[in-house]
């Protein structure tokens, strides 16, 4: 847990650069300079109308003001390398990032009750769009049944994604992660409930240091046990970013994501003999054949036009948001040069 140590020398409001490594409903854990340290928000930044700064989370570097007092406050987010994230599932909101700066992201779907290949294929969608690497690592081989047929089901949508098939109970196949388990590379564990992320960050750590819970027997359904979002460092310095397990995965704006995870459908596309195919029935279309033949799936065809709109969506959302900001940063700007024309001011 952070400490707070009194330093002599330092004084309120030095700025000081951090890494974010825990985050809770209103503060922050960050590491500043090997120290552990907890820190909020500045109001006078973050919660302001127009605010131009991203919400810092999980994985974040941060400029703070350094308080040897109490908490530190954050003034400012850096720049990012990569972020995963999703339509906020509250009502009214938008965008919610999970996590940034990482290398890899690894999917993790457990082999019995929770197999889905439909909610993998939307996990494969945003992580291609996150900037990071997905990896789908198949857990609880050791209790599951029929599991190398559920392996084929998964490659025919992998589409060239590495997949690993795991039991953080028995070790089994857990030397398959080593390749990405690299000093210094940063992975994020992704899932739902219940598909054993703490047991499997507990293995990786070589510790019993997350809590796991117990998995119905009548429908495999798991509960939250990881309540916040935690970086964790292996002994080999490699890090990694444990998450609550999430119930929904709306779709943010993933039209990069989807030219990944839907390589196949978007081949088909361009085969189509009429450039702008609805795929309704048109002479010479591709999809239509391609399900006729059996090479693609009612559903996956499904599943690919249902993200396309949801992402489709947001875009046209976030554009006319961003529209009413812009208008009304130009009334705030126009009122201020009356103002100063009014009364002579200089620019």
């Amino acid at each position: 847990m952070p400490t707070k140590k009194w330093k002599r020398g330092c004084f309120l409001k030095e700025r000081m650069k951090g890494f974010i490594t825990a985050v809770h409903r209103e503060r922050y854990e960050v590491k500043v300079n090997g120290e552990d340290l907890y820190a909020r928000l500045k109001a006078g930044i973050y919660f302001i109308d127009q605010c131009e700064e991203e919400f810092p989370t999980i994985g974040d570097n941060v400029e703070l003001e350094y308080n040897p007092l109490g908490d530190c406050l954050i003034i400012k987010t850096l720049e990012r390398k990569s972020a995963f994230s999703r339509k906020d599932p509250d009502v009214g909101m938008g965008e919610q990032i999970i996590a940034v700066n990482f290398d890899y992201v690894f999917i993790l779907m457990s082999l019995n009750y929770d197999f889905n290949l439909k909610r993998l294929e939307r996990y494969l969608t945003a992580s291609w769009q996150s900037g990071g690497q997905p990896v789908i690592v198949l857990t609880k081989a050791d209790i599951a049944e029929e599991t190398e047929e559920k392996l084929e089901l998964v490659k025919q949508i992998a589409m060239g994604t590495d997949i690993c098939m795991v039991s953080a109970v028995t070790g089994e196949g857990m030397e398959q992660l080593k390749p990405y388990l690299e000093p210094d590379k940063t992975t994020v564990f992704l899932g739902s409930s219940g598909v054993g992320k703490s047991t499997f960050t507990n293995y990786l750590l070589g510790r019993e240091l997350m809590k796991t819970g117990e998995i119905r027997e009548d429908d495999s359904k798991g509960h939250h046990t990881t309540t916040h979002r935690q970086l964790f460092v292996l002994d080999n310095g490699s890090r990694i970013i444990d998450t609550p397990g999430m119930r929904e995965l709306g779709m943010w704006i993933v039209d990069d994501g989807m030219d990944f995870s839907f390589s196949d459908i978007n081949d088909l596309i361009m085969q189509c003999r009429f450039s702008n195919c609805t795929h309704n029935g048109e002479p010479g279309c591709a999809v239509a054949q391609a399900m006729e033949d059996g090479t693609l799936t009612e559903k996956r065809w499904k599943n690919y036009r249902k993200i396309q709109k949801e992402s489709k969506f947001q875009a046209a959302k976030e554009s006319r948001q961003q529209a009413v900001v812009r208008k009304k940063s130009n009334k705030k700007k126009q009122g201020h040069f009356s103002k100063m024309n009014e009364t002579g001011g200089e620019w």
